[in-house]
């Protein structure tokens, strides 16, 4: 069914809005260390058509573009992720923890559905080959896992370590290998349905099928390859990178319609498959990986409030409300199922048992393969048809609630969650923290001195006490750096701290000050290109000393009255941020402020957001608001905004 293109656009714009909510939503559950994708999914409850109706009954169909697109990020960012010179360490226990929830997940769940089989609606009453033909069926699907839930926790707490990496690697193998239990137990299942022989040429059409997404993946590397290294700027190759990801959707869609219309039988070749080859392979053989890290890195947040919000809109709360009491049973029994596979594969594996005891915590979650695979069931069993697609969403609800919040928590639990700290309050004073062993450190200390600011500088090299009084300058040799060191300098009370040290310095030290002091003012000196994705991951401002200057020249060439001021040439004009504290400024209209005439706001920065400011912007609490004007002028407003009050 189609939709005119003005109604389709209508939808798209208020899916984008309720995204948006959804962000806030997101950020509010976090803040009660609970996961973002948590509140995403709520944000797609709340607003589907079981309670507000925002988004109407059948509109996630309309949308599955927006769905498919965001597959294919999301198995760009799973292939990403396993770099095989971090992964063979953990080859063994990946291995071995595979293997053990494949088969006590399957095997247990086959038993509960059989000893079930005469309570579930839809098996009651059938003969008892038939019960096991559903029981494979839905004991093949419980298998699959959600990459995405966790690409998602992972990104959002930015974890790393072998804990991660084998739960990740788990968890992308495993839904792979998903697709070839359930042709297999389809198979099966068909043949116990139709009480004919069991046919062994399905197993070749499976094979002809990895065969075909093997290709395709190899594929859509070269493509990705070339199009990576194209010089092409961020925004337009991120699009090209989504838009080769959802033409790999709709190129197997059309291979299984005309393999259906042309062959005696059908060829599904799964897209996650193709899309998740084809980042492996640009991540492990590739010299563009960097960048492609980069840009997936970019967007995560959005694509994952995206997915989930839609995915929350599209759960059915009242196929839980009928199906639940055989919905936790599956799930219950899958639970148990996770927990000794997961146990068993680490021992075998030579794991440590305390983590061991912890694993199962990471394999809850399940999505859309599990729900795509239903609706295969559904589509090749009429049968069973939608009864059968019911039960499972019933599950995956549970799974897909219940999993992300043990997941984060098993994270912190082994040391390998490194989200954000709490910023501290803002204390009245500019505090700049600065690491650096050669002159530009000292210049920058004694400019921001100029400026007002309270500076210490921190370097491996204690002759820079004799470039200042103590009463203008504290220096503190770096003998070891760590978070008490960190500590000692009051970092948590920074407002910037400036790294201009080696990278595998400024690494630590940013990693340090973002997960321990949740500093945002974060300045970097590059040194290597090659290291700029670390940076980013941390949200720090990067200074490539090759492209600054080439930036600065082109100002000088352009608009030499602004480069002036950048160089500090132009005593007469000076740029400051201030930051809205005052209660008494809320909601307060620019146009209202009495500015001195040489004084001009610039840009307001609010919630990661830049606005170009008019007389009819709002101020509010939080806001970082830029100014130019003389030094005195300057001065003027910072103390006018302190005093200001809603007489002015």
């Amino acid at each position: 069914m189609t939709i005119p293109l003005t109604n389709l656009v209508v939808l798209v714009a208020i899916f984008g809005i309720i995204t948006l909510a959804s962000q806030r939503i997101g950020d509010f559950f976090a803040r009660y260390r609970l996961p973002r994708i948590t509140g995403y999914l709520f944000a797609g409850l709340l607003c589907g058509p079981f309670v507000l109706g925002l988004i109407p009954k059948g509109a996630t169909e309309q949308l599955l573009f927006v769905d498919e697109i965001s597959l294919a990020f999301i198995a760009f960012a799973a292939g990403n992720e396993l770099y095989l010179p971090e992964l063979r360490g953990r080859l063994q226990s990946i291995g071995w923890v595979t293997a053990g929830l494949i088969f006590f997940t399957f095997t247990l769940t086959l038993i509960a559905v059989m000893l079930l089989a005469d309570v579930i609606p839809l098996t009651s009453g059938m003969e008892l080959t038939s019960q096991a033909a559903v029981a494979l069926l839905i004991a093949a699907i419980l298998v699959a896992r959600s990459p995405s839930s966790a690409i998602a926790i992972i990104k959002e707490v930015r974890a790393k370590g072998s804990f991660t990496q084998m739960a990740l690697g788990v968890t992308v193998i495993m839904d792979v290998l998903v697709i070839v239990i359930f042709a297999i137990s389809a198979s099966f299942a068909d043949a116990l349905l139709t009480n004919v022989p069991l046919n062994l040429s399905i197993l070749g059409l499976v094979l002809l099928e990895l065969t075909i997404a093997l290709l395709a993946g190899l594929g859509l590397y070269r493509l990705m390859d070339w199009l990576l290294g194209r010089g092409l700027g961020k925004k337009p190759t991120t699009i090209l990178i989504l838009l080769l990801g959802y033409t790999v959707f709709v190129l197997t869609h059309q291979l299984r319609e005309w393999s259906h219309e042309v062959l005696p039988f059908e060829i599904l070749v799964e897209p996650l498959l193709v899309c998740l080859i084809a980042s492996f392979l640009v991540n492990n053989r590739s010299r563009f990986r960097l960048k492609l890290d980069e840009i997936l890195h970019d967007i995560s947040f959005l694509i994952f409030a995206v997915f989930f919000t839609l995915t929350g809109a599209s759960l059915e709360l009242n196929v839980l409300a009928q199906t639940w009491p055989i919905a936790l049973a599956l799930f219950a029994t899958r639970l148990v199922g996770i927990m000794l596979g997961s146990f068993t594969g680490g021992v075998l594996a030579g794991d440590p048992k305390e983590t061991n005891k912890l694993k199962w915590m990471a394999f809850i979650t399940q999505a859309g393969v599990a729900i795509g695979l239903a609706k295969e069931v559904a589509v090749g069993f009429p049968a069973l048809g939608n009864t059968f697609v019911t039960m499972i969403i019933s599950v995956v609800v549970i799974n897909e609630i219940i999993g992300p919040i043990f997941f984060k928590h098993v994270l912190h639990r082994v040391g390998e969650a490194h989200p954000r700290g709490e910023t501290a309050l803002f204390d009245g004073v500019r505090d700049a923290l600065i690491f650096g062993r050669d002159g530009q450190a000292v210049a920058l200390a004694r400019q921001l001195l100029s400026h007002g600011w309270q500076v210490k500088l921190a370097s491996p090299l204690p002759n820079h006490n004799g470039d200042f009084q103590e009463s203008e300058l504290a220096v503190f040799p770096i003998q070891q750096i760590n978070l008490q060191f960190l500590q000692e300098l009051e970092a948590e009370h920074a407002d910037a701290i400036i790294c201009l040290l080696d990278d595998g310095e400024n690494v630590r030290l940013c990693e340090l000050a973002y997960e321990h002091f949740g500093t945002e003012n974060l300045v970097v000196r590059l040194n290597d290109r090659q290291n700029a994705h670390y940076y980013a991951s941390l949200d720090a401002h990067i200074v490539d000393p090759g492209t600054a200057i080439v930036s600065l020249l082109d100002h000088i060439v352009r608009s030499p009255s602004t480069a002036s001021m950048l160089l500090g040439q132009d005593e007469e004009q000076d740029i400051v941020d201030v930051e809205i504290r005052d209660p008494d400024l809320q909601d307060v209209l620019l146009r209202r402020l009495r500015l001195p005439l040489d004084t001009v706001i610039l840009s307001i920065h609010r919630d990661g957001q830049l606005i170009t400011p008019h007389g009819h912007t709002r101020l509010k609490l939080g806001d970082q608001v830029t100014m130019i004007g003389s030094p005195e002028s300057l001065d003027e407003v910072s103390l006018k905004f302190d005093e200001f009050s809603q007489k002015a």
